[in-house]
């Protein structure tokens, strides 16, 4: 039994285009609906799968019909091929039920294997050389120690705004309030009486 799912990115999309082919293809079952490969959430494509049973296949007019990543596609077809269901695509002419099929999804998941093999690889090398530059990973910071120093010393004037602060270092306040998340620094002074007191300039 030939079981298909057809799909269409928008509303304004037809998909009797997909589905007149997958019924001259002879598919006894069609699932079809209007969703976005991003979406996660795809109701009609579920039904497909839970309709399924051994010995079926799984038949699409075009591969990105069916998944969103090659990754994607190679982990769905391998899920359908361990429950016995086969997996053809019409447009690509590839129909897992044969040998040439098999091969052509091996193909596949080799290539899948080296593009995540190019990329932890480059990620690795990109690390090393920053630490190589004496830099970590992650964005640089906004205010360097020296900046901080000058900054709190300049709030222990009530008379320079927390904002005329920010300014001074280019950045924005709310980007200053993180690094000085209590505002002003403490300040001691001494009363007429001299008794040392603490006082919070805010």
């Amino acid at each position: 039994m030939l079981v298909s799912y057809a799909r269409v990115s928008t509303q304004v999309q037809n998909p009797s285009l997909q589905t007149d082919a997958l019924k001259d293809a002879g598919c006894d079952r069609i699932f079809a609906e209007k969703a976005s490969s991003a979406q996660r959430d795809r109701p009609e494509l579920k039904a497909a799968l839970d309709y399924l049973r051994e010995g079926e296949t799984l038949v699409v007019w075009k591969l990105d019909r069916l998944a969103r990543s090659l990754k994607q596609l190679i982990e769905t077809v391998k899920a359908l091929g361990q429950c016995g269901i086969g997996f053809k695509s019409l447009t690509e002419n590839i129909d897992t039920t044969t040998s040439g099929g098999r091969l052509v999804f091996h193909i596949f998941g080799a290539l899948a294997e080296f593009e995540r093999s190019i990329i932890k690889e480059r990620t690795k090398a990109g690390l090393e050389a920053a630490r190589a530059w004496g830099k970590k990973g992650g964005r640089p910071k906004a205010l360097t120690e020296k900046d901080l120093q000058a900054a709190k010393a300049m709030l222990t004037n009530p008379e320079i705004t927390f904002e005329e602060v920010a300014r001074r270092l280019k950045v924005a306040p709310s980007t200053l309030y993180r690094y000085l998340p209590g505002g002003r620094t403490p300040s001691c002074h001494k009363d007429p009486n001299h008794h040392a007191t603490r006082t919070l300039i805010s």
